[in-house]
């Protein structure tokens, strides 16, 4: 069983359409796509997907805001995660393995800048996520993922524009049960998800399973190459994750790149 989370950084129509390509051609089952918004190439993406006969949870923004999009291979049921704030940026669905269902919560926590507006915005989505995502000691198997903004307090090269609020929250999530999926097979690897114009590096992606889920993690990579690549599909690096659980019941899906094009959102 695998999960890829992958920013699309908001594609215009003719990006979408690559990034289509490359999303398709993955061995992932589900795919947690992050900054997502009401715009021509995510809803491309979104209509192709489930032509397709993929599932698709894909809680469209209001313009100007973004959000998460889960595609997935296999039936996607309705989780008991709700976010109250933002909801469009804290998706949760359930997928059904062969041990009982794997709770999927895709996160696209909010950047900011140096105005307290934003700042405060962060403070109140990271406030709701600490409401809304449940002990990592519950019951059951729960993987959270996705482009977090947010550094682990370690993190090198260390950055003073982070707040203490921004490192509490990688700090929460394993105070509270969860496992960073990278850190817990690669200590002390530098890998970075995001660079900047100046060249400096930024692990703002993140993987973490509930404590039932850690033995279970066999692989945790990033994908540099949609970055990197010369006619780069999007500004950061994707994340992939393999558990050792069997997917049940995959759903019948044919080729989204080959499918008839269809208004559905």
């Amino acid at each position: 069983m695998d999960v890829l989370t992958f920013n699309l950084n908001n594609p215009s129509r003719e990006r979408a359409e690559r990034q289509l390509s490359y999303l398709t051609a993955r061995p992932e089952q589900v795919l947690v796509l992050t900054e997502t918004a009401p715009s021509a190439g995510c809803e491309y993406l979104a209509s192709r997907f489930t032509r397709a006969g993929y599932h698709v949870r894909f809680p469209v923004p209001e313009r100007g805001e973004r959000g998460v999009m889960v595609v997935s291979r296999l039936a996607l049921v309705p989780s008991g995660i709700a976010f109250g704030y933002l909801p469009h940026r804290g998706v949760a669905v359930n997928v059904e393995t062969e041990t009982g269902p794997l709770e999927v919560l895709g996160l696209y926590v909010p950047s900011r800048d140096a105005t307290a507006v934003k700042t405060q915005r962060k403070m109140d989505f990271l406030r709701e996520a600490y409401r809304a995502i449940p002990s990592g000691d519950d019951p059951g198997a729960r993987i959270v993922l996705g482009d977090f903004n947010i550094l682990e307090p370690n993190h090198q090269p260390r950055y003073p524009f982070f707040q203490p609020f921004e490192y509490g929250f990688y700090s929460w999530l394993v105070l509270n049960g969860y496992q960073d999926a990278f850190r817990y097979l690669h200590p002390d690897a530098a890998e970075y998800s995001w660079v900047g114009r100046t060249g400096d590096g930024y692990r703002y992606d993140h993987a973490h399973v509930s404590a039932g889920l850690a033995d279970s993690v066999l692989g945790c990579l990033y994908l540099h190459e949609p970055r990197t690549m010369a006619n780069r599909l999007t500004d950061h690096s994707g994340l992939t994750v393999s558990l050792d659980l069997v997917p049940a019941a995959p759903l019948p899906v044919v080729d989204p790149t080959s499918t008839a094009e269809t208004a559905l959102f």
